[in-house]
């Protein structure tokens, strides 16, 4: 975690492909899923049209929104981020919600926990206590550990992907986790 904004690796990763165009936000209505303060001030220096960050549980968000059923007409935003969100939910339905609320040319932003080596997405419904779950997916709240077919996952609810992963030189002067990816699906 970074002393003076408190960013984490992700978050960080996220600031570097915004900062870099790799991400565009300017002129844009989104909503942010679980929104991370140290990007909030990033985002908002890039005049989107208008940004909202939804918070499930809690009141610090400026909506609550439930990302597997989204209280939003069809086609209403052109951005919606949500930075390991899917791990702790059924994934399949929100994708298929986010889908329906973007426009034409919408993006999603998503990045989750993700072991590559693993060619199928690890899940076990049967695994309920916070115990179980934090030794099985590595968190107490999570479902799932993502396999490299998680790629299928977002293309099954219909989006084009594309995907940001920083170098070894980024890697070391921001600190990032190596390997980590943003995965970026488009309507």
């Amino acid at each position: 975690m970074c002393p003076k904004c408190w960013s984490l690796e992700r978050q960080r990763l996220l600031a570097l492909a915004m900062k870099r165009g790799e991400i565009e936000i300017a002129g844009r209505d989104i909503i942010h899923f679980a929104g991370e303060y140290s990007v909030t001030h990033l985002i908002l220096s890039k005049q989107p049209s208008s940004y909202k960050i939804s918070e499930y549980e809690g009141d610090h968000g400026d909506v609550r929104l439930d990302i597997e059923h989204i209280d939003l007409p069809d086609n209403s935003l052109d951005l919606v981020i949500a930075n390991h969100i899917l791990e702790h939910i059924d994934d399949r339905t929100a994708l298929a919600e986010i889908y329906r609320v973007l426009r034409p040319g919408g993006e999603i932003i998503c990045m989750f926990p993700i072991i590559e080596g693993w060619s199928e997405t690890y899940e076990n419904s049967s695994i309920t206590d916070p115990v179980g779950r934090d030794m099985h997916f590595g968190q107490w709240d999570h479902v799932r550990y993502y396999g490299s077919d998680v790629r299928d996952r977002i293309r099954e609810a219909g989006f084009t992907l594309r995907e940001i992963t920083a170098g070894p030189e980024d890697f070391l002067r921001y600190r990032l986790s190596r390997g980590e990816k943003i995965f970026i699906g488009r309507k």
